[in-house]
């Protein structure tokens, strides 16, 4: 059984910095992408960033470019999100998630396993 637990949300003022963590198990991590998500209150749940099996291959969604990394490290099976210049905007729930098949997805209804979630709140 799959399970993601994700860690490291709080409250932070704009332009500041966070870094998620997201704990895989229940399968073998390295042979699978992993992906960040956000939901906001009243907002549909919208990808942020996804990072290939490897690591080698990383995709933003355009508000984060040049703000956020994703990242894993496969021989602690973990993924991560850095987070910094943050913005009021950015405050949401962040789930991480997993698929079952070896290739990137943006679409959530792509993704089979999911975290239960982790809050962002950025102050202004």
């Amino acid at each position: 059984q799959v399970q993601l637990v994700e860690s490291g949300g709080g409250l932070v003022q704009a332009g500041g910095s966070l870094r998620l963590s997201c704990a895989a198990s229940g399968r073998t991590f390295s042979r699978y992408p992993m992906g960040w998500f956000r939901q906001a209150p009243g907002k549909e749940r919208e990808f942020v960033a996804a990072i290939s099996s490897s690591g080698g291959s990383t995709y933003y969604v355009d508000s984060v470019k040049g703000r956020f990394t994703i990242s894993r490290d496969n021989a602690k099976n973990t993924v991560y999100l850095q987070m910094n210049s943050l913005k009021p905007e950015d405050t949401a729930v962040y789930y991480c998630a997993t698929k079952s098949s070896d290739y990137i997805a943006r679409d959530p209804r792509r993704y089979d396993y999911w975290g239960q979630g982790t809050q962002v709140t950025v102050s202004s």
